[in-house]
C-alpha cells in the first residue's frame, strides 16, 4: 500500500474556500497534509489540489487569497429549471455513468453565457503554475460521452489547466470542457469526492464539501466506508452547520468564499486529533 491520500471534493467556490481553511486551520495544530503521498481532487478539489500540489504558494498564501475582494471573478448559479433537469436525470439514472451521460446532455444543450475559451482562461487565472507538479496528482472529470469517470494525472498529454476546466464543468453552469480530444464535465457527477480513486493507501484524510449521495451516487462517508473495510484508516470532514451558512444557498457564489475560507479555519480545531490519529497511525 502506499501510505496517505488527501481527497478534496466537489463544492463551487464556498467549496474551494472551505477546503483551504481546513487545510490551514490543521496546519496550525501541526498536521501538514500537504505532503500527501497523494492528491485526489474532484472540481473545486481539483483547483485547491492544482494548488497545493503545485507547491508555489504556502496554505497560510493560499488562505489569504480566499479572504481577498473576488471583484472580477466569475461566478455561477444553478437556476430552478437546471435544477429540476438535475434531479429529472438522477431519478431516471441506475448508474452513476448514466447520471453522467444525462448531464452531459443538459450541459451540451445549456446556454452559459460564457465560451470555453473564456472558462479556461479564468481558470488558467487562479493556478499558481500551469505545469503538472512531480508529485502524484489525480483530477477527475467525467467522459461526456460515455459518463465513465476519468483521472487526468499528468500522462498523455493533457495540460493540467485543460484538467483542471474540465473537472470544473459544472453542467448548465459553464461550457462542455475539451481535453485530449475527449468533451468532459465536472468530475463530481460521479460522486462528491471519489475517494475510491485513494484505494491502495493506508491513510486517507477526506475533506468533502458536498456530505450527500443517493440510490446512484456514493456519498463521501459510503465511500470511505468501503476503503476502511479494505484496510485503510480514514478520517472523513464535512462541512459543519457554521460552514453550511457560510456558504450561504449558492456554493458558485464568489462573494461568499471569505466566510467559507474562515468557516473552514475555525471548524479544523474539531478534526486535529482524529486526523493525527488517521495520519500517524
Amino acid at each position: 500500500m502506499a501510505d496517505t491520500a488527501l481527497v478534496l471534493g466537489a463544492g463551487g467556490v464556498t467549496g474551494s474556500a472551505w477546503e483551504t481553511g481546513i487545510l490551514h486551520g490543521l496546519a496550525q495544530t501541526g498536521i501538514d497534509l500537504t505532503t500527501a503521498d497523494l492528491i485526489v481532487g474532484s472540481s473545486a478539489g481539483a483547483m485547491v489540489g492544482a494548488q497545493l500540489a503545485s507547491g508555489a504558494l504556502a496554505l497560510a498564501e493560499l488562505h489569504e487569497l480566499q479572504l481577498t475582494d473576488p471583484h472580477g471573478m466569475s461566478g455561477g448559479r444553478l437556476g430552478a429549471a437546471a435544477l429540476l433537469r438535475y434531479a429529472g436525470a438522477l431519478l431516471s439514472a441506475r448508474t452513476p455513468e448514466a447520471y453522467g451521460r444525462k448531464l452531459a446532455g443538459i450541459a451540451r444543450r445549456a446556454r452559459t453565457g460564457v465560451t470555453p475559451q473564456e472558462r479556461r482562461a479564468a481558470i488558467a487565472d487562479r493556478l499558481p503554475s500551469s505545469d503538472w507538479p512531480e508529485r502524484p496528482l489525480l483530477i477527475t472529470a467525467v467522459d461526456a460521452a460515455t459518463g465513465e469517470l476519468h483521472a487526468f494525472d499528468g500522462s498523455g498529454g493533457v495540460p493540467l489547466v485543460d484538467a483542471v476546466t474540465a473537472s470544473c464543468a459544472v453542467p448548465a453552469v459553464w461550457p462542455v470542457a475539451t481535453a485530449g480530444g475527449r468533451s468532459w464535465i465536472d468530475g463530481g457527477v460521479h460522486s462528491p469526492a471519489n475517494a475510491h480513486l485513494a484505494e491502495g493507501c493506508r491513510r486517507v484524510v477526506v475533506i468533502a464539501p458536498t456530505a450527500s449521495g443517493s440510490k446512484v451516487i456514493a456519498s463521501p462517508r459510503a465511500q470511505a466506508a468501503r476503503l476502511a473495510a479494505r484496510g485503510s484508516r480514514v478520517q472523513v470532514i464535512t462541512p459543519d452547520p457554521a460552514a453550511r451558512r457560510a456558504f450561504g444557498r449558492n456554493p458558485l457564489d464568489p462573494s461568499r468564499r471569505a466566510a467559507a475560507a474562515r468557516a473552514g479555519l475555525v471548524q479544523a480545531a474539531a478534526h486535529a486529533d482524529a486526523v493525527a490519529a488517521v495520519v500517524s497511525g
